[in-house]
């Protein structure tokens, strides 16, 4: 089977095991530009002026989710990561979904969607950092086969690339991985380096916020290989 996996195809390290293939142009957000300045209107005096809560709310927070991870079977800490719902809302809501094992679902029984229990297994807890390159990342999502040939989405089995507006800039770097163009599961990595050369390529949809260190703690157990020394295991998942 073909094996998900992350290019490394930088100026240190070059791997045979992974093909090159076409580079996806980058999408732009041409609707929203931050100079621009808005509109003055005038309010008449004589009417009141109504604020209500959609009026107010008019950025909903982007959603943080957390691993509780292990190494070698015991406890290594917590990291947290913001998903950028505000730029990638289908790839965010993916990834939150298999962080807390549930889903938002209509299927005609229960209209207006509620949450449920996907199916036994379905998600990131209970699931391995199964790929780890020092200096690069460190991979991890297949909670179906454990060693980087499986995993799936909560849309089915693979969801095409959202957009790809946020860049690869540094280490705690949130991205998809996947086996060419259209082809994102559950499979992702943490970057602990800038990998720009990934831009165009993989989606990136969020970053570290807490923990950064037990990131570099899992780096520290891997190799050029990307085999770990020690399990690293996801022993619980979850949103805050």
């Amino acid at each position: 089977m073909l094996q998900w996996m992350v290019r490394l195809c930088n100026t240190r390290q070059v791997s045979a095991l992974i093909a090159t293939r076409p580079s996806n142009l980058p999408l732009r957000l041409d609707s929203f530009n931050p100079r621009m300045t808005p509109r003055k209107h005038s309010v008449p005096t004589n009417h009141h002026v109504i604020l209500t809560t959609s009026s107010l709310s008019l950025h909903r927070p982007n959603p943080k989710c957390y691993f509780d991870i292990t190494i070698g079977g015991r406890p290594a800490g917590r990291i947290v990561m913001e998903l950028r719902a505000d730029v990638v809302p289908k790839t965010a809501e993916n990834f939150r979904a298999l962080c807390t094992g549930k889903w938002t679902y209509d299927d005609g029984r229960c209209r207006g969607g509620t949450a449920q229990w996907r199916e036994k297994g379905f998600g990131f807890a209970g699931s391995s950092f199964h790929r780890v390159i020092p200096g690069f990342m460190c991979q991890g999502g297949d909670f179906t086969n454990h060693n980087g040939t499986g995993g799936k989405s909560i849309y089915g089995n693979k969801f095409p690339d959202e957009n790809f507006v946020l860049k690869h800039t540094g280490p705690g770097i949130l991205s998809m991985a996947n086996a060419g163009p259209n082809t994102n599961g559950s499979q992702f990595f943490l970057c602990t380096a800038e990998t720009a050369w990934l831009d165009g390529k993989h989606c990136v949809f969020g970053s570290v916020v807490e923990g950064m260190d037990v990131v570099r703690t899992i780096e520290s157990v891997g190799s050029n290989s990307g085999q770990t020394r020690s399990p690293v295991m996801i022993a619980a998942s979850g949103q805050l």
